[in-house]
């Protein structure tokens, strides 16, 4: 059975939702991981890494918070998975391949036991390495992250979204030493600026045309012309000069 809009020819159509980065805000938690499995533990906080649990979450960028785990080496597995997970490593070489049991492994390095946790329910991209920048482990209670304001965080509690927080939108006062933003342009200004312009260009046409004018009436024709005719006066001055009279020889 066909929909009403489907029948009528109306399609509706939604856009793809993309955050933008001035959308995106940090915040910083902290996560006791004390009697936490470590599969529950890995879940929660993979998912604040990503973000989740926010409104603006896209599976393509990076929408998540800063997670500081404390306690890890109070993290417990079930069904005897102690003695059964093995933690594979490769050095690169042939025959570098080396396992540890997860008994030994939180014995020994409980904090890089929760981080591999964690970072394997990640994305395996580059995309996944940024969230991963994200994550703080330690083993003990204490952590030096102090100065960020770091929010405790219970296990399963999903962090609150207040929404993103208000911009303000007025003008700041320009600081000493620096110019303030500039005024906007008020419609005086403006046709003043456009009469100048009109001035200059007239201006500049002008004086073009009275160059090309001075070009054109060089005294080329007049030069050749004023010559002819001082030639044609010498001649006429010349004929008209007295010749020198030879005396008369007498009889």
């Amino acid at each position: 059975m066909e929909s009403p809009g489907r029948s009528a020819g109306i399609f509706m159509s939604t856009k793809t939702y993309s955050p933008r980065p001035r959308d995106i805000e940090r915040r910083w938690y902290v996560l006791d991981a004390s009697g936490a499995v470590l599969g529950r533990l890995a879940t929660e906080a993979a998912a604040i890494l990503r973000g989740k649990h926010k409104p603006i979450f896209a599976p393509h960028m990076d929408t998540g918070d800063h997670l500081i785990v404390v306690n890890a080496k109070e993290v417990r597995l079930t069904g005897g998975k102690e003695q059964k997970k093995v933690a594979y490593r490769h050095s690169g070489y042939p025959g570098g391949l080396s396992e540890t049991t997860y008994d030994r492994l939180l014995a020994e390095r409980p904090a890089y036991a929760v981080e591999k946790a964690i970072k394997g329910m990640l994305p395996h991209n580059r995309l996944g390495r940024q969230m991963a920048s994200k994550l703080r482990v330690y083993a003990e209670a204490d952590h030096r992250h102090e100065a960020q304001k770091p929010k405790p965080l219970k296990l399963g509690e999903v962090p609150p979204w207040d929404g993103l927080p208000v911009r303000a939108t007025e003008p700041e006062e320009p600081k000493a030493g620096r110019p303030g933003p500039k005024a906007p342009a008020t419609k005086s200004s403006t046709a003043k600026r456009s009469a100048a312009k009109q001035s200059s260009t007239a201006k500049r046409s002008t004086a073009k045309s009275t160059k090309a004018t001075a070009k054109r009436t060089t005294p080329k024709s007049s030069a050749k012309r004023t010559t002819a005719g001082r030639t044609t006066t010498s001649k006429a001055q010349a004929a008209k000069k007295p010749t020198a009279r030879t005396p008369k020889k007498e009889a």
